[in-house]
């Protein structure tokens, strides 16, 4: 595609927030730049950006250094300067309306109380992709900042690893643009593997 993408991680910035369930967006973008060999990390657009390609496309991705709350106020300038579609901006965020380990992508819709994204759509608009990985809710809306500037758990760190891999191995459909290929290959790289059948062992007859 002619067209390059433009590939957002929320979070906030600092190395005491680094393991917190905000920061979902910055560990899988961490991730993906490891894997996918893509340039140093440079500071622009109050965030940090670097250059590299998925599936042939050339793709950027940031880390908006502003925190969460004016998340917009990095990916709005980004969007702008590389004159890019609102429909080239995947944005990966955490999710506490989905269960813990559940992921989903959608296009547009609300903020569900996200406040990076709230920020993103107050400055361009809600028609953007959104990768949204779910962390669970705590079940009382007073306790949801604490949650999600919690670390992630040992138990959570389980299935967040694999999931992390996954995504990062199936990011190459994000840029062709299949969000519902990317979702069926991430479950199929979570399931277990299924265990060898064994020949019946014959009884001895002697």
């Amino acid at each position: 595609m002619d067209t390059p993408l433009l590939i957002a991680g929320l979070g906030n910035p600092g190395s005491q927030y680094a393991r917190n369930r905000h920061n979902a967006g910055f560990i899988v973008l961490d991730e993906l730049h490891a894997h996918h060999k893509f340039g140093p990390w440079k500071a622009k657009f109050d965030g940090l950006l670097s250059e590299g390609s998925l599936a042939g496309r050339k793709t950027y991705l940031l880390k908006p250094q502003t925190f969460m709350n004016l998340s917009g106020d990095s990916v709005g300038p980004a969007l702008r300067f590389f004159k890019l579609p609102l429909e080239a901006l995947v944005v990966v965020h955490d999710e506490i309306d989905l269960a813990a380990g559940k992921l989903k992508v959608k296009t547009g819709g609300g903020d569900a109380g996200q406040n990076g994204l709230r920020s993103i759509t107050a400055t361009l608009g809600p028609d953007y992709r959104r990768v949204r990985l779910g962390i669970g809710h705590p079940g009382d809306k007073d306790r949801v900042s604490g949650h999600v500037l919690q670390n992630f758990g040992e138990g959570e760190i389980a299935w967040l690893k694999p999931l992390v891999g996954a995504m990062v191995e199936a990011a190459p459909l994000l840029a062709k643009d299949d969000d519902k290929g990317f979702m069926s290959k991430v479950a199929l790289l979570l399931q277990p593997p299924k265990p060898d059948k064994q020949e019946p062992k014959k009884k001895d007859t002697d």
